[in-house]
């Protein structure tokens, strides 16, 4: 097999908490707390969990938006902790994000044409404003909009137009990865389907590789090679998206994939109810951080955290009863 475009080890990302008069930090919070994967070339993991769990933290500390406190990130066979200057920001050319917000994340005072222009002239990538403007025009073409829609301003487009825009922009410095960081839960559930079929067209025809953020279960099953699982901080499933929505193994992922909606009425699925809420990632439990909320947990889930060990079919479960 070839080696992974994206390889991500031990990472952990803790924000101090200051008070008193001094400012001194009183407190930690473990918004990453100890991640690994990998995500192959052209493919799609799929991560995801319930809001706060640290997903979209994970996602930034593999693009260095956000400094991590402890890991790995290598890219492509490139140390990515250990980049700055030129070297970063020739690095962040093959690493983009699509945000949740695309109308918070598009300059509402330039025009459609003057914000994907905008990489090009960073990235020295066109040599003339006439060569620009055609790559804008077919940047638009390619993600499902028109040409002359560059003379717009974001507010004259609707919010699903405004995602194929992000999309673009994302596009125009020719990426080998993008991270999707909830690309679609702003938006009404048929424009979901679109911008997934086009995300999964973009793919196939530029051989992007994707890590894909999301709450919604049924969407990351569509687009998805594989999906790891996060609960507080930790990553507790990890599996090709077939054997994950076929067999999941940690309480966790089966509680949330009894929540999914299924199409078919005559289709019953037994409700897991989790009881509590999720503890504060300021002071996680001790061991497996799910055991206050697991209906089977025993002492030792109190006591120690399990790791995340692959099973002889390749999936990854931290459980201490698989």
């Amino acid at each position: 097999m070839s080696e992974p475009l994206l390889r991500v080890s031990g990472l952990k990302k803790h924000f101090p908490v200051k008070g008193g008069l001094l400012s001194r930090e009183v407190a930690r919070v473990h918004a990453v707390d100890g991640v690994s994967f990998t995500v192959g070339r052209g493919k799609t993991l799929g991560l995801v969990g319930e809001s706060g769990c640290g997903k979209s933290t994970t996602a930034r500390c593999v693009l260095r938006l956000l400094e991590p406190s402890e890991g790995e990130i290598i890219f492509d066979g490139h140390d990515v902790r250990g980049l700055s200057g030129g070297d970063l920001r020739a690095m962040r050319r093959n690493m983009q994000i699509v945000f949740q917000d695309p109308f918070a994340s598009l300059n509402p005072r330039m025009t459609v044409g003057a914000i994907l222009g905008e990489a090009f002239t960073i990235h020295d990538l066109a040599s003339s404003a006439s060569e620009r403007e055609d790559r804008v025009a077919s940047l638009l073409v390619k993600v499902g909009l028109k040409a002359d829609h560059m003379r717009r301003y974001p507010h004259e487009f609707s919010g699903g137009q405004r995602q194929r825009i992000v999309i673009a922009r994302a596009l125009a410095v020719e990426p080998k990865f993008i991270v999707c960081d909830e690309p679609v839960s702003a938006l009404d559930v048929s424009i979901q389907a679109q911008v997934i079929n086009l995300l999964e067209d973009l793919q196939a025809e530029l051989h992007l590789t994707y890590l894909f953020v999301a709450h919604d279960l049924s969407v990351v099953e569509h687009i998805s090679d594989r999906v790891a699982v996060m609960y507080l901080g930790r990553i507790v499933e990890l599996a090709s998206a077939r054997d994950l929505y076929r067999n999941p193994r940690h309480p966790y992922t089966q509680a949330l994939l009894s929540a999914v909606p299924v199409a078919d009425p005559k289709v019953k699925r037994k409700r897991i109810r989790l009881q509590g809420d999720v503890p504060s990632a300021m002071n996680p439990p001790r061991g497996c951080h799910f055991h206050t909320r697991c209906p089977i947990a025993e002492a030792r889930c109190r006591e120690s955290a399990p790791e995340l060990k692959q099973g002889s079919d390749g999936h990854f479960v931290a459980f201490h009863l698989a």
